[in-house]
Order: structure tokens, then sequence, then C-alpha cells
């Protein structure tokens, strides 16, 4: 990958829209494109050869949030800085309304009906948290990070909202939540016993959790340990799921011939279960190529992490990261049978308005902190050129 020239931190801030526009990592938007273009293609397959109801709305939702991520990505670091926590306390309060008056689908209730958009805050609230904790631990030193009086606040920051989103019931994206904190923390530097007593402690607690689990969540977790015991019932989303995945074979049945999704043995096709349906299609190639496309971009994350001068800009793009990571991850385990099924979509590619808007305003502040890479921030927000 080619990046481009580093620029001094007096020179950053005297930069031109055109320059700024210069130094965003073109070479990560053409992967979210190709991504995304995988994503319409499969989309279309699955209504049939039909851009209507699915692939032309996609176009549409990624076409405008192509431009917010370009506009996030422009604004100062320091700005992102400075209201992380207000973003957080807005997503948290959008959690609390969906308690309220959120609209019920499929059994939950996790969406604010806004006409024109169903939006599902708890896909806020996973780039809030990451915004948040890499606040909190902007001003930490390491020796802070050592006193567990220090780490109450941010197990706050997660728990708080991992609680509401239980609630929902949506059990997929508080998984996520909780994996995306707890990565955070470890990349912070907090102790690895610190972490055994944790899970230690949730182990001991998984009777206790088991109680509070809605009958449906438990069937979840049963037919992932035995999905053969109600192959026409609740084992059938992941039955399903494995017969197409097998008949894909190396190179597919073709593209529009996969017989399970065509069929409509294969539920959810546009959105949980879309990667099956694009691995009956395509086979083992389409599957293997995705995953490389994906593992082009954890790369581009990374290394923009590792660039950035400031802690502030290193956690916020390592967080980031991880959240995507951890979105492909459970979406294509889920799938396959080595999770339970959690209903978490797979980014850039299942159907979804707010799922695809929140994964490029994130795609946005990662590459937000690129051009802002040599920009040195106190712990107090400022500017540090010393």
């Amino acid at each position: 990958m080619r990046w481009p020239e580093p620029l001094t931190t007096l020179q950053r801030a005297e930069l031109s829209l055109t320059e700024k526009l210069q130094q965003i990592t073109w070479g990560l938007i053409a992967l979210i494109c190709a991504i995304s273009g995988m994503g319409f293609v499969m989309l279309y397959s699955a209504a049939n050869g039909s851009l209507d109801p699915w692939a032309m709305r996609q176009m549409i939702r990624f076409a405008l949030g192509l431009l917010v991520l370009i506009g996030v990505a422009l604004v100062d670091l320091r700005f992102w800085l400075k209201h992380a926590y207000t973003f957080y306390g807005f997503a948290f309060l959008l959690l609390i309304y969906v308690e309220i008056a959120g609209a019920l689908h499929m059994g939950g209730q996790r969406w604010i009906d806004l006409k024109v958009i169903q939006l599902q805050p708890s896909e806020i609230m996973k780039i809030a948290l990451v915004m948040a904790l890499a606040r909190y631990f902007h001003r930490l030193s390491a020796d802070d990070i050592g006193s567990p009086l220090a780490l109450v606040a941010p197990i706050g920051l997660v728990l708080a909202p991992v609680g509401l989103v239980m609630m929902q019931p949506d059990l997929g994206t508080g998984v996520m939540l909780m994996l995306v904190g707890g990565g955070m923390f470890f990349v912070a530097g907090v102790r690895i016993w610190k972490f055994a007593l944790v899970i230690a402690a949730g182990v001991g607690a998984v009777p206790l959790a088991w109680n509070f689990l809605h009958d449906y969540q438990k069937n979840r977790i049963l037919t992932f340990l035995n999905p053969e015991n109600d192959p026409l019932g609740a084992g059938y989303h992941i039955m399903q799921s494995k017969i197409a995945l097998g008949s894909g074979g190396l190179f597919g049945q073709g593209f529009l011939n996969g017989s399970q999704a065509h069929l409509d043995f294969l539920p959810e096709r546009q959105t949980d279960f879309i990667f099956t349906m694009l691995a009956e299609e395509l086979g083992m190639v389409g599957g293997v190529l995705l995953l490389l496309l994906y593992t082009c971009v954890f790369v581009y994350g990374f290394a923009i992490a590792f660039s950035s001068r400031s802690h502030f800009g290193r956690m916020l793009a390592i967080g980031l990261t991880l959240n995507l990571f951890a979105y492909v991850f459970i979406n294509m385990a889920m799938v396959m049978g080595l999770l339970p099924v959690v209903g978490v979509p797979l980014p850039l590619i299942s159907y979804g308005g707010t799922a695809m808007l929140t994964v490029l305003v994130g795609f946005g502040f990662l590459i937000g902190v690129y051009i802002n890479r040599d920009l040195k921030i106190g712990q107090r927000g400022l500017s540090d050129d010393r």
C-alpha cells in the first residue's frame, strides 16, 4: 500500500480542502467500495435478479454514507476528542428512548421509526463506546491504568449500554460491545491477571445469567450445541446455512443459481445469512476473496493506528478496527455454526441502513486519524508540539 507523504503539524493546520482530500487513504476507500460492490451484487441476487427492494436502496445509502465518511474524515481530530462523551451520551439517550417508545420488529424493540429509515441506536453505540473509551484512556498514564479504581468508570461505560441492549433484547450486539470494550482495555495496558479475574467471574455467573436469558436466546444456545435436535424448528436456520455452504463447493453453483437461497430454504438471505448465499453461488473462491478484502481493511486499520502520534488517535483507530473485526468474525462464525445465531450483520454486505451508515462513519473516523497522524495531542486535548 502507498501512503501519502507525511506533513508536519503546522503544515497540516494550514491544509486547504484539496490538500486534505489528497491526504485521504484512497486505497482504503477503494477496498470499501470493492466490498460494498460485492454486497450490491449479492443483494441483487437475493431479490432473484432485481435491484428492488434491497440492492438499489443499499447503493443509495452507500453513496450518501460515503459523503458522510469523507466529511467526518476532514474534521479535526481534537473536535472528536472534545465531544466524545457528548456523542456517547447522545447514543445512550437513544438506547433509553428505544426502551420507552422503540418500534417492535421480529420480537425485538431495537429501532426508532424515522419514516425514512429505521434507526437502530445500538449500532450508533458501537462507535460512541469506542470514542468514549479512547478519550478516557487518552488522559491516563501507565501508572493510572494499573490502579483498579481507574477502571471503574470505563467498566461502567461498557456495562451501562450492554445492559440496555440486552433488555431489547439483542444478545449479539451486547456481546460485541463487551468484546470491543475488552479489546480496548487490553490495548490500553490493563494487566492480564485482571482479565483472568473477570473471565473467571463471568464463568461463575453463567448459571445465574442463564436465568435472565429469554427463551429464544436459550433455544439459540441449545441449538448451537445440537442443531440436529430440531432441524425443522430452532435448528432450521443453521442447518440450511450449512447445506448452502457445502453445496457451493470450490467455485459455487453460479451467480443467481444458488438452490438453497432461491428456493427460499435459506432464511434472512439479504441480512444475517448473506455470506452463506455468497458462498453457495461463488463457492469457496468467492468467500476467500471477500475474506482477503476484509483482511486488507484490517491491515489498513492497524497501520493507521500505529502511524498516529496521539494516544487518542491510536486508541480510536484500534477500537474501530476491532469493532469491524468483531462484526466479520461473529457473522461468519455464526453462519458456519461455530457460534450461536445472534443476528449480527456482515458489514458493507448485509442489507441495513443504520449498520451501513455507522460502519462508514467509523471508516471516516479511521481516515481522520490518518489525516491527523502527526498531530500530537496533550491530555487536555490541546496540540503538543514539544
